[in-house]
């Protein structure tokens, strides 16, 4: 069963669960931010007033009846009224999470609203942003102020020297949409210090939308021999430890490994990545699907890699904060940087928004022995190899080689190992 089963989890558990998660993952402090959740009585379920965030229980969880009647051994969270407040005035929205999440402090400090046109799954996860003037910390004006925008469509808002708050129809779906607007916000903050961003006009991303691959068809039957069921421990392992490490978040990620010939098992859509487990993975034989799953939207590409290239056998696509810097002003990402870089990763290069499946420079074009890894401009990140665990320490590398480059702009002028250098490194290690 997923660990957050919201038809089956009660809503304090539902609760307790996703407030340590952003705890955990560094996007609250812990007396800061609150969660509720409106269940089919019309009653708030919300965290504690002055309870620490990062061991809370069920039964520190509020509950304020429809009735006005408090539940529960703490004071309720101080903003309670803007939650009473939204779902009074969105009755389609079960659940809201307000947290004060660096990246989109600095936005709501500087009076900015993050255009989440820069990547598009921001753009379909959490739409366009409102923004909520300021009001002291728990009062009905702020309430009223959040509301309005909330009012407007808009499931997200930017509060003005405060956080964010953001909406949703259940608890899945809020903690998604709360996560990729911080992800997206990270990553304008990095790509600002590199260079210019370059958004996506919705044009463009209709057109990219529009050119996906049909879904594959369904097999008939389908077997899951022991190798098999290796692939998908091994697949469920690894996208668990690159959420952990912050390698990929919970609405954008896939990963495949070669299973026999071009038969591969891949990630599905519409999990949250961190949630994955074992039934979820698809299997792919004979470019047919396991009946009854639905495989990422990536999984003809990930076909075509492997019929193409027979040295690849497993494949990661993923966001990560500093290489979607690189993604997003277009910079070369130049892993001339350390010896390691170079060795694991050789010549990166990038590619236009749009190249999965046309265009003189395709992802299928340039992956080959001697390009492990393409960037997908406004898309992600691409890393391709032998082993799943050759190519997850391939895509750490490539992170931890963008975020050294991100954070020496400000030190000084960067200077990457040169040609001698490098030449030296492929006689020594690639033969």
């Amino acid at each position: 069963m997923h660990l957050l089963d919201t038809e089956l989890m009660h809503p304090r558990d539902q609760i307790v669960l996703i407030i340590g998660r952003i705890y955990k993952n560094g996007m609250t402090t812990t007396s800061g931010g609150n969660i509720s959740i409106i269940d089919d009585q019309g009653d708030i379920w919300i965290t504690p007033s002055g309870v620490d965030k990062g061991s809370l229980g069920p039964d520190d969880i509020n509950c304020i009846k429809y009735d006005g009647t408090i539940l529960g051994k703490h004071k309720p969270s101080s903003e309670f009224p803007f939650h009473r407040a939204i779902y009074r005035i969105r009755p389609d929205l079960k659940a809201i999470i307000h947290a004060h999440p660096p990246a989109l402090v600095s936005f709501s400090i500087a009076h900015v609203i993050p255009d989440t046109n820069v990547i598009p799954q921001a753009k379909y996860v959490c739409g366009p942003i409102g923004y909520a003037d300021y009001a002291i910390p728990g009062s009905e004006e702020l309430g009223g102020k959040i509301a309005s925008e909330f009012a407007k469509g808009y499931n997200g808002v930017i509060m003005e020297n405060h956080g964010t708050v953001v909406g949703g129809t259940d608890m899945k779906d809020v903690y998604q949409r709360f996560e990729t607007l911080e992800f997206c916000a990270k990553t304008i903050i990095n790509a600002k210090t590199i260079g210019k961003v370059n958004s996506l006009l919705d044009e463009q991303i209709e057109a990219f939308e529009a050119q996906i691959p049909r879904l594959l068809p369904e097999m008939e039957q389908v077997t899951h021999p022991s190798d098999e069921r290796a692939c998908r421990e091994e697949i469920t392992r690894i996208v668990r430890r690159a959420c952990d490490q912050g390698l990929m978040i919970s609405s954008y990620g896939t990963v495949s490994v070669r299973w026999r010939g071009n038969d591969f098992m891949i990630t599905p859509t519409n999990v949250l990545r961190w949630n994955i487990q074992l039934e979820d993975i698809v299997q792919i034989k004979d470019g047919k699907r396991e009946p009854g799953k639905i495989p990422s939207r990536a999984t003809w590409l990930h076909q075509e890699i492997y019929r193409r290239n027979p040295h690849v056998n497993s494949i990661i696509l993923t966001q990560s904060p500093y290489l979607m810097a690189f993604s997003v002003t277009g910079h070369k990402f130049d892993v001339r940087t350390i010896p390691e870089s170079w060795i694991f990763l050789q010549d990166v290069p990038n590619v236009p928004f749009g190249s999965h499946f046309k265009g003189e420079e395709t992802i299928l074009d340039l992956i080959a022995k001697d390009t492990a890894a393409v960037i997908v401009e406004n898309d992600s990140i691409i890393i391709t190899g032998d082993k799943l665990l050759q190519t997850f320490d391939r895509l750490e590398v490539a992170e931890f080689s963008a975020k050294s480059l991100t954070m020496g702009v400000p030190v000084g002028e960067l200077k990457p190992i040169g040609d001698e250098e490098i030449e030296a490194l492929r006689k020594k290690f690639l033969g």
